[in-house]
């Protein structure tokens, strides 16, 4: 706008003094003589017109110069804006920016972490390495190297932002256009001390990012040679590793008799196992966090769940004495520890040995505690002393370095193992032994322990390591899931024995075949399980099972949908998981078990009616979590809904239909579950509320399956919304010369005696009319309950037709009075008739 009015002024100027000259010309042009004549002068316009466009030249380059001047300052006051908000972006992120107190006593943890984590592999080798010590070593360094590496990234980005900061304010500080200088002096001046504030201003946060990054690239050196060093140290680990897996009974060691080589202290030696076992159980606690809340929260969900089904056989005096069949209700605190600890500790994957004594001692003692008084005292002591055995060895096999003290002591325990194991074999009361298969694992733990004994005399100490614990563990980890197969097929018959509705429409479990025995499906998951937790201890194991999970890990495609089996997989349990969930909640909540009071009808009808939502959102939630596991993209679902809608504008529509009917049900409940109706002249109680139909129960004894479009569109009568009562009425005809009002008081006295005539609001008795033979008088009453209106209605003409006898009361028949007439036969006019 102000070069606007400049330019307006100048252009206006420039008319004003061309008219002027215009008009000096003509007057020039016009000049007189002495004699006043007009006489005609020489013409000289061309020295004038040069002068003008000499004018005009030096005008329009004031003018231009005027314009670039102003546009320069717009660009000026614009890239200093800039400046100043880059300066106050890069002032912030200093302030809240990385921590480098913190980032360096971190990095002198992971330090000291790897020190302590190389011992005995990277220093201190010994004369050989031994496999839980590589083992324990390598989970502590892929966690220090996950730890370096994200402190990396974090360092990275933060170098980058500070790289950007100061390369967003060099450029704009060499922008071309701050260098444009006004011709004007006064303006010049301002300028210039504009822009001295300005380097005044950013010279000291340029100086702090330059400082920053410094010290952030000085950090960074350290972390990636702290990451070289880490990788390095795990890639010899793997070279170890590998090469103890292929030298499987190679020795390491001399004879147990000869002389020993160089030793550490047996002190520092346990001193280094304590230090790294507590370390990789921290790391690996602090990383699965999460799933061990999972496991407390379903060992509190069993037992609850378990207690409320001992209290179920106890208020029914269900429980017998020996608690044969009963054992998982003896202690259901315990029962729930031994059945979720031992399966739930599969989902621990790569788990610390530490970690997993720790599960295997707690569900140990829950078993010992159980077996209290169960068992024999003579199998109470064998397992007793499996037990024992079995917590030596775990104990020595979490000492990570071999020592000849070490040696002498797992000799002794494996020796002590095959005594105890073949005479248990041997002189064995058999025939007391619940679980035979118990058998199968202490012999095959008396082989193992024969084999630990003549690979430890021959300085194979790897080899007799690896069966030691092994033998013991095989037979503890036997006896644990025999039993948590068993106590969980008694939880299971239990349940189903009170829970005597079943419905196949729900959730069905054949117990004529199965409840004594467990099924062999069970028997198969705990060979896998077992055969999983039993090779954990050699060191070839990974290289057996890595073929196996790159088959199922590596990525295929079709066309553009890449997935693997394992994704496959996982999607396929997630959504049997979430079916076999909605069907158990329908089939125990539907169950009729649990009525205690009075008002259990009412609660659980209200629990009925939300049961279908219940299994929407649990199968809502199943398929979202089973989409996420399995990566499918989002697009690919789109196409698959708009094939899907395709296919309902063809001949779906009825099932829809039904669907959405079932949702509009869940949603508006017209009807519940337990609601007494009549569809259609159809009368019963609704069994089930499914996705597409309802089943309901009529009074003849079938179950009517109804789709839910029809039960939605139809003309249904729902007493259950009118609290389950009936009106009936009953109509009596008495005689002409009965006592009314008493017969009014009689009737009144008969129902108010009747328990199940409702008193609120109460009986009414009323005179219709005078019928051809009595007087109509009609009784209407409300029944407690509509399954009783019938048969009270049956008592009370029983009751009123005894009081009427006895208070002489008529009820007379219908009849008919008929007069016959004969008069003459003539009439009055004297015809005959």
């Amino acid at each position: 706008m102000l070069n606007f009015i400049k330019t307006f002024i100048t252009m206006k100027s420039i008319a004003s003094l061309l008219v002027c000259l215009f008009a000096c010309i003509s007057l020039s042009a016009q000049q007189k003589d002495s004699t006043g004549k007009t006489v005609a002068v020489k013409d000289t316009g061309g020295s004038f017109v040069r002068r003008m466009q000499a004018f005009a030249k030096v005008s329009a380059k004031s003018s231009a110069d005027d314009f670039a001047a102003d546009k320069a300052a717009i660009a000026q006051n614009r890239i200093i804006d800039e400046i100043k908000k880059a300066m106050h972006i890069a002032k912030v992120y200093l302030s809240t920016g990385i921590d480098t107190l913190g980032t360096k006593e971190q990095l002198a943890r992971i330090e000291r972490d790897f020190t302590m984590a190389g011992d005995g592999v990277l220093t201190n080798k010994g004369t050989a390495q031994t496999f839980r010590n590589l083992t324990a070593t390598s989970k502590i360094l892929t966690e220090l190297l996950s730890k370096a590496g994200a402190r990396k990234t974090k360092l990275d980005f933060h170098q980058q932002q500070l790289s950007s900061f100061r390369y967003q304010l060099d450029s704009l500080l060499s922008a071309p256009d701050l260098f444009k200088f006004s011709t004007d002096s006064v303006v010049l001046s301002k300028y210039i001390g504009q822009i001295a504030v300005l380097a005044h201003e950013v010279h000291p946060v340029d100086s702090a990012l330059k400082q920053a990054g410094n010290n952030v690239q000085s950090l960074l050196n350290q972390v990636n040679m702290l990451v070289f060093r880490l990788q390095t140290a795990l890639e010899e680990i793997q070279l170890y590793q590998k090469d103890m897996a292929g030298n499987t009974f190679k020795r390491e060691f001399n004879n147990i008799w000869e002389s020993p080589g160089h030793y550490r202290s047996f002190k520092e030696i346990l001193r280094q196992a304590e230090a790294k076992g507590l370390l990789t159980l921290i790391f690996y606690v602090q990383n699965n966090t999460g799933k061990l809340v999972v496991l407390l929260l379903l060992v509190f969900a069993s037992f609850f769940y378990l207690r409320s089904l001992k209290n179920i056989y106890r208020e029914n005096g269900l429980l017998t004495p020996d608690l044969e069949g009963q054992l998982v209700l003896r202690y259901p605190l315990l029962s729930a520890l031994i059945i979720v600890v031992n399966l739930f500790q599969f989902m621990f994957v790569s788990s610390p040995f530490i970690l997993n004594v720790v599960f295997w001692t707690i569900a140990s003692v829950s078993l010992t505690l159980i077996f209290n008084k169960f068992i024999t005292r003579y199998w109470m002591r064998v397992w007793l002393m499996m037990l024992l055995l079995f917590l030596v060895a775990a104990f020595d096999n979490m000492v990570l370095q071999a020592s000849r003290t070490e040696r002498w002591f797992m000799l002794i325990i494996s020796v002590t193992g095959t005594i105890a194991g073949i005479l248990v074999l041997l002189k064995g009361r058999k025939q007391e032994l619940k679980e035979k298969l118990i058998l199968v694992a202490i012999g095959f733990m008396v082989l193992l322990e024969i084999g630990s004994t003549l690979a430890n005399v021959l300085g194979r100490y790897n080899l007799s390591k690896t069966l030691l614990i092994s033998g013991f563990l095989n037979v503890v980890i036997a006896i644990l899931f025999l039993w948590t197969i068993r106590l969980i097929n008694e939880g299971l018959f239990l349940a189903f024995s009170v829970y005597t509705h079943q419905d196949k429409k729900l959730f069905y479990l054949n117990f004529k075949k199965v409840g004594t025995k467990a099924p062999i499906l069970f028997y198969l998951l705990l060979i896998v399980g077992w055969v999983v937790l039993f090779g954990r201890n050699f060191a070839g194991f990974d290289y057996i099972v890595d073929p196996f999970k790159d088959f199922f890990g590596r990525e295929r495609t079709i066309g553009n949908y890449t997935f693997s089996i394992n994704t496959l997989v996982l999607f396929i349990v997630i959504m049997t998981i979430s079916v076999i969930v909605s069907k158990i909640v329908s089939f125990f909540a539907s169950d009729q078990h649990f009525s205690t009071g009075k008002n259990d009808q009412e609660e659980k009808q209200g629990l009925g009616s939300w049961l279908l939502l219940v299994r929407i959102s649990i199968l809502a939630i199943g398929l979202f979590l089973a989409v996420a596991a399995a990566g499918i993209p989002v697009d690919r679902i789109t196409i698959v809904l708009g094939a899907l809608g395709v296919g309902i504008g063809f001949g779906l529509q009825t099932l829809v239909n039904n669907l959405v009917s079932g949702l509009i049900i869940a949603f508006e409940k017209p009807v519940n579950v337990g609601d007494i109706v009549d569809v259609d002249g159809q009368g019963g109680i609704v069994k089930s509320i499914g996705f597409r139909s309802s089943v309901i129960a009529t009074w003849d004894g079938a179950n009517v399956v109804m789709p839910n479009g029809d039960l939605l569109n139809s003309h249904l009568t729902n007493w259950s919304l009118g609290g389950n009562r009936k009106r009936i009425s009953i109509q009596i005809g008495i005689a002409y010369d009965a006592d009314l009002e008493q017969c009014r008081q009689l009737l009144t006295e008969l129902l108010n005696a009747e328990q199940r005539v409702s008193k609120n609001p109460a009986p009414v008795v009323q005179y219709e009319q005078f019928s051809s033979s009595t007087i109509d008088v009609k009784i209407y009453f409300w029944t407690k309950h509509l399954a009783e209106a019938y048969a009270t209605r049956s008592a009370l003409i029983v009751a009123i037709s005894n009081a009427f006898k006895t208070k002489g009361i008529v009820i007379p028949f219908p009849q008919q009075e008929v007069y016959h007439h004969f008069p003459d036969k003539n009439d009055e006019t004297g015809r005959a008739l």
